[in-house]
């Protein structure tokens, strides 16, 4: 082999590799581009999982605080209508303790049904259901039926115990008597 064929022989066996370094450097450079890339997402991952797991336990102590208000305005207007309701059981206690054959004894128990139905009127307890009134399923409970000519489809005949409610919402469900 003569002088000339050798060297370009050795330039064909260098120029591979003078080329396959640019290669690898832009290897490399792209593995750490993407290396770059990983980071940043992590970075962005672990901030959004730390901002939902705060959100999440904000979110819980939320739940927690206003259960605990909800039952605390619940027992002070429980505590609010039983005080309003000692003064009642206060008087029913003396009646219960009074001679019952005095004529002071009814006199007394009307009065202690006057300061109920006080006081039924100032919480807004409105009575449900008398005598005459159509018969409704979502206010009255039908535990007896008649037939009574002077009565008309579906009336009420008589209130066998009072129903009340406050607002729309049934206390309790008026138990009466209904006609034809």
């Amino acid at each position: 082999m003569s002088e000339e064929k050798k060297q370009e022989a050795e330039a064909a066996c260098t120029a591979p590799e003078k080329a396959e370094e640019p290669k690898a450097e832009k290897s490399e450079k792209k593995k750490s581009k993407k290396d770059a890339q990983i980071e940043e997402l992590q970075a962005q991952y672990d901030k959004t999982n730390d901002l939902l797991l705060r959100t999440a336990a904000e979110f819980d102590n939320y739940k927690k605080r206003t259960e605990r208000e909800k039952n605390g305005v619940a027992e002070y207007a429980k505590a609010g209508v039983i005080k309003q309701l000692l003064p009642i059981l206060d008087n029913v206690e003396r009646a219960a303790a009074a001679d019952k054959e005095s004529p002071e004894y009814l006199k007394g128990v009307e009065m202690i049904v006057k300061q109920f139905e006080a006081l039924a009127e100032k919480l807004g307890i409105t009575e449900i259901a008398a005598v005459g009134d159509s018969f409704d399923p979502n206010l009255h409970e039908a535990v007896m039926h008649i037939e009574d000519e002077n009565l008309g489809d579906n009336a009420i005949a008589e209130v066998l115990q009072k129903g009340y409610k406050i607002g729309d919402t049934v206390i309790r469900h008026a138990m009466v008597k209904v006609a034809n």
